[in-house]
């Protein structure tokens, strides 16, 4: 005879050494399809290009080294490579730039623009004498891209991605050309024209004392605009709604 099968059958304990499965979540790129923005790609592509091409009228009518030592051109070099890289993103869906990249791109095209306006007796001309091009080239270095690139900021990506932390590792690039202007204007000889090319970090004129102090306050002030980015980040609304389907339906319940 056979033994009797128990009503109750206890629990296989568990194995040991066979880790138990941790939950997984899906990532929202495996259940939503990536979506292709040809209109957010075709304004980038165009706003890089007349970068590059004010970038191109200012070395062409002026000396390039001083052109290229200009802290607004180089933003402006830049503001372009990520908009390139933006508008191929936007065309073939995939994922956006790392949200530091573009934010410290809008904060140093930022800067390069109120420092032109907010300083006007102090901002030096990207060439003398000035003609009808540098002119041009001037206006959209320092008023016309710089207002792109923060209405593309605002409009074309999504808020919220940014983080205070990120704030001071931005002024590492404005700390670096404090320092190359500081050793150019000392290789440059002292009759040259353009030995220091923004007056408030003229040494010969106002000694390190003086132009360090020039340059605290504007790294200060750099510093807070950081500040005030990540925070208006965090505040506005989203521009982009997504209605991706998601290959699931919800059907309604049988009986």
């Amino acid at each position: 005879m056979t033994a009797p099968i128990p009503r109750d059958i206890p629990d296989i304990p568990a194995i040991p050494g066979v880790p138990g499965l941790l939950p997984a979540p899906v990532p929202a790129s495996a259940v939503i399809p990536p979506v292709r923005r040809p209109v957010t790609a075709t304004l980038r592509l165009l706003t890089a290009l007349t970068a590059a091409a004010a970038v191109t009228l200012a070395f062409l009518h002026g000396d390039p080294l001083t052109v290229l030592s200009l802290f607004a051109v180089q933003s402006t070099i830049l503001l372009t490579l990520v908009l390139a890289l933006s508008a191929r993103r936007s065309w073939t869906a995939r994922r956006p730039l790392p949200a530091p990249l573009t934010g410290a791109t809008v904060l140093y095209v930022t800067i390069g623009a109120l420092v032109h306006h907010l300083l006007p007796t102090t901002t030096p001309t990207l060439t003398e004498p000035a003609s009808w091009q540098s002119t041009l080239a001037g206006h959209l270095i320092h008023t016309a891209l710089p207002l792109a690139a923060l209405l593309d900021w605002l409009l074309l990506t999504p808020p919220a991605r940014l983080h205070l932390r990120k704030a001071s590792a931005w002024l590492l690039y404005p700390l670096a050309y404090l320092a190359f202007t500081v050793v150019r204007g000392e290789l440059l000889p002292v009759p040259s024209a353009d030995r220091y090319l923004y007056p408030f970090l003229d040494i010969a004129a106002h000694g390190y004392k003086s132009t360090l102090g020039n340059a605290l306050l504007l790294g200060l002030a750099c510093y807070a605009l950081a500040v005030l980015l990540v925070a208006l980040d965090h505040l506005r609304p989203n521009p982009i709604r997504s209605h991706a389907k998601t290959g699931f339906r919800l059907q309604p319940p049988v009986g």
